[in-house]
């Protein structure tokens, strides 16, 4: 979640997905953005379309232990826009939990659009014992004004708070190694301070993630032993651990 649109959630939710996935667990990774679906485009699915069986919806198969379901793989084109009200949003959300094969899951990660309206909403009214939410910020201000009205948000409708990750934090040279803070730093890192929820950590500016997404490749995959890999190895720890408690 991120009351912020552009800080990258579609990003880390497909990251993380991949993560736990190469960690052996069983993952579905459900994209919630009816208006702006992104998850068919980072895994390179847009020439996918949703079978069924009987009255349930098949998820797309990325691996052996990962599946994703988004309206991407509904809509005729990608040109096409979803011209939705609030209660249609919400049908189609409870379908995706209700009405998809997800099998027998590790875990289930939603990517959520910005935000703090119909679709989020739906999530936390509609997914009962949720473990909790994953705050999306980028370090600048502009961001966390609304980010911190996301982590108000998961408060007011009792939806635990797993953590803040503040994302494009810093961009390493890969010619000579120096950090530039582009979108300055240790901006989620005070706000999550400030609002008494755990820090779970950085993830720097990488042009392989662009790359990565524009291609339909999975990044961790292709980049998984540099600076931008070792942090998100280090968030799956986290995430492992919290699972375990």
């Amino acid at each position: 979640l991120s009351g912020k649109g552009g800080v990258g959630k579609s990003t880390i939710a497909a990251n993380l997905a991949v993560s736990l996935s190469l960690a052996n667990k069983k993952v579905g990774l459900l994209d919630i953005d009816i208006h702006g679906p992104s998850i068919p485009k980072i895994f390179n699915l847009e020439d996918n379309n949703i079978t069924s069986r009987g009255d349930s919806l098949i998820p797309i198969a990325v691996s052996a232990n990962l599946f994703v379901m988004s309206i991407g793989f509904m809509l005729p084109d990608q040109n096409t826009p979803v011209i939705w009200r609030g209660p249609m949003k919400y049908n189609m959300i409870k379908q995706f939990l209700m009405n998809v094969e997800w099998g027998d899951l590790d875990y289930l990660i939603i990517d959520s659009p910005p935000g703090t309206g119909d679709e989020p909403l739906a999530i936390a009214q509609l997914l009962e014992g949720a473990d909790g939410a994953v705050i999306v910020t980028t370090p600048q201000q502009v961001a966390l004004t609304d980010v911190r009205k996301g982590v108000s948000f998961c408060k007011k409708v009792n939806l635990p708070i797993i953590g803040v990750i503040e994302n494009m934090s810093g961009f390493v040279c890969p010619h000579c190694g120096q950090i530039t803070h582009i979108f300055k730093s240790g901006g989620g890192k005070k706000m999550a301070l400030d609002m008494n929820i755990p820090f779970l950590g950085t993830i720097p500016i990488d042009p392989g993630i662009v790359d990565a997404c524009d291609l339909g490749k999975q990044y961790l995959q292709h980049y998984n032993e540099n600076q931008t890999g070792k942090s998100f190895e280090n968030l799956i720890r986290i995430m492992l651990e919290f699972h375990k408690t």
